[in-house]
């Protein structure tokens, strides 16, 4: 039986474990229609989710000719250049792959940048209000943040910037195949940027994470020019997309639980505890891409047969109450804290050390720089993008000066009853 269900309605993104708890009622593993995919079987449960992302040999990401799962015969070669990237590879290319960014990577020192991600968060919050009150959070902060210190890190001109944001606005309204054609003439502009980027490397070489892959290839890398180009794009939209939503949707359970926010801004310290929580909680990227079925395999019960397709549920394994206490509330204390935001397997994500960096400044910053910082709507007024598969406030509007008191109960959780009342 196909369960039918809106991914991108308000009702969904409102309140994902509602409707994850009526999808689970029919299995660990459910056939359904998804946008832009088509049918295919979703993963309900934490283990169903995991086999899938950890048995490389039952599911692959490529079609028995080597295309991507999720690409069709129609769309332009640009676009199937920057698919065909480390998320969308199995083994040995992935590793192949992943050797080269790892190393890089290390060269860059992730950790050793928090001090400058500070600095920025820092800097944004300060001017979060200097040219508008409300201000909207997403635009002004949340994306902006994660684009800077990815744009940094890759070793981007500072005057592209405006480039960057509104590539990433372009990528965060799709929402179907309209709006997938529209997208088309950014990626095609974004794939041409980054070629010349890697050229100016080549020839002049540079400071920053590009430089340091033109080196790794320079070094007897196996790296094609467009694996090259879709690497790099991975990375700069990867690093920025995933972790604008998690900020914007951490602020914003804050801004609506007040006694949350008096938890967390008691003691700093508790960041990253909370921002583990807000990863299971938030789940900014609901879905992995699709994959295709190897062979016949059998998922927690569930018989799936050669050439079907899967998604895992993010969001789903992360509402698990097999494997979180009362996953439905929100618990800044919780441990343990076994979330998949980041998957798990071989495409366990490259940057979670970054993301979890750049959300706990944000966070910090944002609240300390304007402790009476309120929603400037009701939370009923707040909204999703509808766009499948990536949880996205659309905007979230903000004041500098909260009017009213704080109303809602006083800890460290919060029930996701609370939303649905919105």
């Amino acid at each position: 039986m196909t369960v039918r269900l809106d991914f991108t309605s308000e009702a969904f993104f409102r309140d994902p474990p509602k409707a994850i708890e009526t999808l689970r009622r029919s299995g660990p593993v459910v056939a359904t229609r998804f946008p832009l995919v088509g049918d295919v079987w979703i993963t309900t449960t934490h283990d169903a989710t995991a086999q899938v992302l950890k048995d490389g040999a039952s599911f692959t990401l490529r079609k028995e000719d080597g295309d991507v799962a999720g690409l069709r015969w129609w769309m332009p070669r640009y676009v199937r250049t920057i698919a065909n990237n480390m998320l969308t590879m199995d083994e040995p290319d992935h590793t192949r792959l992943r050797s080269i960014v790892d190393e890089a990577f290390r060269r860059r020192a992730i950790v050793a940048m928090e001090p400058r991600i500070r600095a920025i968060a820092d800097g944004l919050a300060g001017e979060l209000f200097a040219n508008e009150d409300p201000a909207d959070l997403v635009q002004r902060y949340a994306r902006i943040l994660p684009l800077a210190v990815i744009s940094e890190l890759l070793g981007l001109p500072l005057a592209d910037r405006q480039k960057f944001i509104a590539w990433a606005n372009a990528m965060s309204s799709l929402t179907n195949v309209v709006s997938f054609f529209r997208l088309l003439f950014a990626f095609r502009k974004m794939r041409a940027y980054l070629e010349r980027q890697l050229q100016i490397a080549r020839a002049q070489g540079g400071e920053g994470l590009i430089a340091e892959l033109v080196q790794v290839e320079r070094e007897g890398g196996q790296i094609t020019p467009d694996e090259m180009v879709s690497m790099v794009f991975l990375l700069l939209a990867a690093g920025s997309e995933t972790t604008t939503h998690l900020i914007s949707g951490s602020a914003y359970e804050l801004l609506r639980s007040p006694g949350l926010r008096d938890w967390l801004e008691q003691d700093w310290s508790r960041v990253g505890l909370a921002v583990e929580e807000f990863l299971r909680f938030v789940s900014p990227v609901q879905f992995s891409k699709p994959r295709y079925v190897r062979r016949d395999v059998v998922v927690e019960g569930v018989r799936l047969k050669k050439g079907d397709r899967v998604m895992v549920m993010l969001a789903a394994a992360n509402m698990d109450p097999a494997m979180h206490d009362r996953p439905e509330i929100l618990d800044l204390e919780r441990k343990p804290n076994r979330h998949l935001s980041f998957g798990t397997g071989i495409h366990f994500c490259l940057g979670h050390q970054l993301a979890r960096m750049e959300a706990a400044c944000a966070l910090e910053a944002l609240f300390a720089r304007w402790p009476k910082l309120g929603l400037a709507v009701d939370p009923a007024q707040v909204h999703w993008r509808r766009r499948p598969g990536l949880r996205a406030i659309a905007k979230l509007p903000v004041t500098p000066e909260a009017h009213g008191t704080r109303t809602a109960p006083e800890g460290m959780i919060v029930d996701r009853s609370l939303a649905r009342a919105d």
